[in-house]
């Protein structure tokens, strides 16, 4: 069973630790890291690292103050590049190429936002399967077999964005950067629709909107269609 911890799924910040009998996967620093700290009762020992998807701050402000406590660091070429991080904790990783960190067997892979090189991650653990974790991206092309959980954002529902623009409460220039960056409810239910779900066990939906999304809809609409339990991030 999947033991997740939440500290942040919004566009304030983003940050998740994953936890095992024996190790923690931290996916995503964008909450203080303070926060992360103390969220784990300053035991690092058992951290094996973290995952970055890109290099916005909502999502990596706290990659330098990790890697300087000794926590390694994941992340594409590109994003790094565009945080400015470098040293021995730091590892560039590459879409469709397998790696370990513990445990843990990670396999990145391509998504789409308005990021340097952003990556989603394919993650399996003895202890719980396989996870799929992605988040801020309007596409995924990749489809996946056997996944135990998923942990996707699902940020709008173009119903609610359009009502919003059509009351004076979104400007328009929202709307094509949401569509262009952001996952609907549509789109995830489109990409759940085209993958084996016959080993699922729970849907985890991540960085929904405050304004253009409507958590108890979006959990009964995506448990209707996939009838799979869903938990709100």
């Amino acid at each position: 069973m999947l033991d997740l911890k939440v500290l942040g799924s919004s566009s304030t910040g983003n940050c998740y630790l994953i936890n095992t009998s024996k190790e923690v996967l931290i996916l995503e620093c964008g909450v203080h890291y303070k926060r992360i700290f103390e969220a784990l009762n300053y035991n690092l020992i058992n951290v094996v690292g973290c995952l970055v998807t890109h290099e916005h701050a909502d999502h990596s402000k706290s990659v330098n103050d990790l890697a300087k406590s000794g926590i390694e660091i994941y992340s594409s070429a590109g994003t790094l590049k565009a945080l400015g991080v470098e040293g021995h904790r730091i590892h560039k990783v590459q879409s469709e190429k397998q790696f370990r960190a513990g445990n843990f067997i990670i396999l990145p892979f391509e998504i789409q936002h308005d990021a340097a090189e952003p990556l989603g991650y394919l993650i399996y653990h003895p202890e719980f399967g396989k996870l799929l974790f992605a988040t801020d991206t309007y596409y995924i092309k990749y489809k996946f077999n056997s996944l135990n959980y998923i942990m996707v954002e699902c940020n709008y529902s173009k119903k609610l964005l359009d009502k919003n623009i059509h009351s004076g409460n979104l400007i328009p220039a929202l709307r094509k950067r949401l569509l262009s960056s952001h996952f609907s409810l549509e789109n995830v239910i489109k990409f759940l629709e085209a993958n084996d779900l016959s080993a699922l066990k729970g849907i985890m939906l991540m960085h929904l909107s405050n304004s253009n999304s409507n958590a108890n809809e979006f959990k009964e609409e995506i448990e209707t269609v996939t009838g799979v339990p869903v938990t709100i991030c």
